[in-house]
């Protein structure tokens, strides 16, 4: 007997999402442009990673999107994975942008080149503006994981504006180009990291990892303190897509007359404390000897 939990899964903050991507991918492209034509290495990093972030809140916006389509006969879970996969592809991606930058600012130093640096300040100033007009409309979202995860990725982009504010002052103050590569490898640092953070979420949901901010036991244990339960065993968690998790368990019982309310108390405790919300829970009736530790007469 299996026994399934539905909830709402419309908590995407989508349109907030969409608004971001459209500011933040408009000004990367405007960011490369200018870099370019100003010899600006930092400034095409930033662009960079203004795309790479412009990406991520795609796939958040996607995933907003998948999450309003229904299960259909062939993908019973829905389309959720949709989303790990594109998520995997632009770790990827980024990986690849880190070295061509890394490659170029070391060419830089060994061969430096006119810097345009009243043009780069200029263009990273409007892009520390842009990213935080970025923030407010997230902010202005639902709230839910994707939103909090798009709002991780542009506070990167901040800093990604800032080191190239800072490469533009420098260069019209002191003409000292050098800063320009060394802070492009800065930029590069920010990508890396979260092009290896994107990558290992990926990872860990396609290999059915339990969430990270889960402990197995510890799930077990809370569901072990509900009254009626002798025994959980065979517990399983894992996600379904960024922000759906789904858990399996066999629920060991004195009554199975119980199982109804038991059922829906263990839901409320698995939705409310842990946010899992697509539990599949199999009852099963206690052996001769097996008592609750909700019944202690039972011990004798």
């Amino acid at each position: 007997m299996n026994q399934h939990s539905h909830h709402s899964h419309d908590r995407s903050g989508g349109r907030a999402l969409r608004r971001a991507l459209l500011l933040t991918l408009s000004f990367a492209a405007v960011e490369f442009v200018v870099g370019w034509w100003g010899g600006s290495l930092a400034l095409m990093a930033d662009a960079g990673h203004m795309l790479t972030d412009s990406t991520a809140l795609g796939l958040a916006a996607l995933a907003a999107w998948f999450a309003t389509r229904p299960a259909d006969q062939d993908h019973s879970w829905g389309h959720g994975r949709a989303e790990i996969i594109a998520a995997m592809i632009n770790g990827a991606a980024m990986l690849v942008l880190v070295g061509v930058i890394v490659y170029n600012a070391i060419d830089r130093f060994q061969n430096p080149v006119e810097i345009r640096g009243a043009a780069v300040l200029i263009v990273a100033a409007i892009g520390l503006v842009i990213n935080l007009a970025v923030l407010k409309v997230l902010h202005g979202g639902q709230g839910n994981l994707n939103v909090k995860g798009a709002i991780l990725h542009v506070m990167g982009d901040l800093l990604g504006s800032v080191a190239a504010l800072a490469s533009g002052a420098v260069i019209v103050l002191t003409g000292w180009t050098p800063i320009d590569p060394i802070l492009s490898l800065l930029i590069c640092t920010l990508i890396l990291i979260a092009a290896l953070s994107l990558l290992r979420t990926a990872l860990g949901v396609v290999m059915e990892r339990v969430p990270a901010r889960l402990d197995l036991e510890g799930v077990r244990s809370a569901m072990n303190e509900v009254d009626g339960v002798i025994e959980i065993h065979d517990l399983h968690i894992w996600q379904i897509s960024s922000d759906r998790i789904a858990l399996s368990a066999h629920v060991v019982m004195e009554d199975l007359a119980i199982w109804p309310e038991l059922l829906a108390r263990i839901d409320t405790l698995l939705l409310d404390r842990f946010d899992i919300d697509h539990p599949t829970l199999q009852p099963e009736l206690a052996k001769a000897g097996e008592c609750s530790h909700a019944n202690p007469q039972c011990h004798g």
